[in-house]
């Protein structure tokens, strides 16, 4: 397979099937379909030098149709809710190699549930990226809250709670002993070759970005397109790049 060296696509994939939303990807959020955000994220940022939608719903394709997205066809197999996303990423990437012969150096997953990627986020992402060789990927990360730290995390069994790392949650009982841990944000950012090669999308080695913890929202179920909305209405996230 031909790289085209330093170059940048934007993958967004969209399914249809959301069980959580029927059809989330369109679901409206804060005036616009959910999906239009990363793709105006992307554009802002200028870094991809195509954006291609991965998608089995004629719904999704005309929204993307409008937005001057490319559209690339996966078939049902490939929209279940247990089709891991390397399958998607294959799929397109093995496809478009051997129809134009080359595929890009660089992946974004724009992935639409990530409505407050920001442009810098993209820039920050691809510059590490290309700033290291020897990386497979690169990936925002936000700071995971005290509550959320794994040596706080509970397991229930036989009607019981516990400590899941009991032996660690006695050593880091406060915030200040535990280390640093961290979860992920609002974007990927992949070599082509090493995601193929290793197929997994997070190609190891994977650079850390971070980004502010709101930034990370993931839009899920219902509630979360109002989460998101008050997040926007109190100023906690700012999409200057929409205005």
């Amino acid at each position: 397979m031909r790289i085209s060296k330093g170059e940048t696509w934007g993958l967004i994939p969209a399914r249809g099937g959301s069980k959580s939303i029927p059809l989330k990807n369109l679901t409206a959020f804060a005036g616009r379909p959910l999906i239009d955000y990363v793709v105006l994220a992307a554009r802002a940022s200028g870094r991809a030098a195509r954006l291609i939608c991965s998608t089995d719903s004629p719904e999704i394709a005309a929204r993307c149709r409008e937005l001057g997205v490319e559209r690339h066809d996966r078939s049902a197999a490939l929209g279940r809710d247990e089709t891991p996303v390397i399958e998607v990423i294959t799929h397109l990437l093995r496809d478009l190699a051997g129809r134009e012969g080359a595929v890009a150096e660089f992946v974004a997953l724009l992935q639409p549930t990530s409505p407050f990627l920001l442009p810098a986020h993209l820039d920050a992402a691809v510059d590490a990226l290309a700033a290291d060789p020897a990386a497979g990927s690169a990936q925002t990360v936000v700071p995971c809250p005290h509550n959320h730290h794994a040596v706080n995390q509970r397991v229930i069994a036989d009607g019981h709670v516990a400590f899941r790392f009991p032996a660690e949650r006695a050593q880091a009982y406060n915030k200040q002993r535990k280390a640093p841990h961290y979860l992920f944000g609002n974007l990927l950012v992949f070599r082509a070759e090493a995601a193929l090669a290793q197929q997994v999308p997070f190609a190891a080695p994977s650079l850390p970005v971070e980004i502010p913890f709101h930034h990370g929202f993931d839009l899920d179920g219902p509630d979360d397109v109002r989460l998101g909305e008050a997040l926007l209405a109190a100023g906690l996230v700012a999409l200057p790049h929409l205005s």
